[in-house]
């Protein structure tokens, strides 16, 4: 599980380092820390803290977890918010590189972190988001670590409001089942006014007739015997997706990767020929290999899934894919904040 946006209160999250967003002096402060120290124990923690001493921006230290969940508490710090000018940007993903180096070095498997600087340091949240994302996601393409990013709650979790907006409106625009429902009552409102004037007795209605195929096409089926069908069945789900890895000249690990997977769960895929994906595992690996919105729906079929115009999980995936945006952070982040499951890990 490469990197999750999961919804918690990051004092309660499992992990081998908990990373805590930290004054520089040794004190408990607000927000994720205050939570840290509390579950922690405040007595413990504080004096751990002090006997590190005070901690310049992006810098790292590290304590016991005392009564958490986890091994150790990396505490950092991150920069307060200057209008940008003064190098906020980078020292804030200096804090998460330096902490999951600072992981690495302690043979940490996993680790979590809150949204750094996003809170009283007044760090703009959709670009904390932002920088958060690409600082992890630059790091999973060298490493092997899972990584949780852990918010609170949605509200406090903020992107782009003109992505989100022109999100939003791709699903009004597409979103079938409010169509069909609005499209249905209409009809029934109309049906039902249209009798009105009616008797009862020349109350007639004839269905639509719909044509599914023209004559040669179910001639040419009609003429294939069972056994002939099967002989020519496609590619399977696993054929298809390295026929695409091969074709587009990428490699395994290129590929997991930018689909958000871990290697273990990858070597599966490969290991086995009849592999059956979830939905969110086969539409990363359409992600990850730039698939258009065809060849997405092909890679689909082949495992018996499809994408689902009354799903908004489905249509956020699918906006993204039509605008050639490949970016799986991105897509989660937006998956995340409507309320949708995330792809990949």
């Amino acid at each position: 599980m490469p990197l999750k946006i999961v919804r918690n209160d990051i004092s309660r999250v499992r992990a081998d380092a908990i990373v805590n967003s930290a004054n520089k002096n040794p004190v408990c402060g607000g927000g994720a820390e205050y939570h840290i120290y509390e579950a922690a124990g405040r007595d413990e923690l504080l004096a751990a803290r002090e006997k590190v001493g005070p901690l310049e921006v992006a810098e790292v230290a590290v304590t016991p977890a005392f009564a958490l969940s986890a091994k150790y508490i990396i505490h950092v710090v991150g920069p307060k918010w200057n209008g940008g000018e003064s190098g906020e940007r980078l020292a804030l993903a200096n804090c998460y590189l330096n902490a999951l180096n600072k992981a690495l070095e302690l043979g940490c498997k996993s680790i979590a972190f809150p949204l750094i600087s996003s809170g009283v340091f007044r760090f703009p949240k959709d670009g904390a988001l932002k920088i958060a994302l690409r600082a992890i996601g630059d790091f999973l393409q060298s490493h092997e670590m899972e990584v949780q990013l852990v918010v609170f709650d949605r509200k406090s979790f903020d992107v782009s409001e003109e992505l989100c907006s022109d999100i939003q409106a791709y699903i009004d625009d597409n979103y079938v089942q409010e169509k069909h429902d609005d499209v249905e009552g209409r009809f029934r409102r109309n049906w039902n006014g249209n009798l009105n004037n009616v008797e009862e007795s020349e109350k007639v209605y004839e269905a639509p007739r719909i044509r599914f195929c023209d004559f040669e096409v179910r001639s040419s089926i009609e003429d294939t015997s069972l056994e002939e069908m099967l002989a020519t069945a496609g590619e399977t789900f696993c054929g298809k997706l390295f026929t695409l890895i091969r074709e587009k000249h990428q490699d395994d690990v290129e590929v997991y990767k930018r689909a958000n997977l871990d290697r273990k769960h990858f070597s599966k895929i490969r290991s086995n020929v009849n592999y059956k994906p979830t939905k969110k595992t086969a539409l990363a690996l359409a992600i990850a290999l730039r698939l258009n919105l065809d060849e997405t729906k092909d890679l689909l079929s082949r495992a018996e899934l499809a994408l689902s115009p009354s799903n908004k999980g489905d249509l956020i995936v699918s906006y993204f894919i039509t605008h050639q945006k490949y970016d799986i952070w991105e897509i989660n982040s937006m998956l995340f904040k409507f309320g949708q499951p995330t792809l990949g890990a």
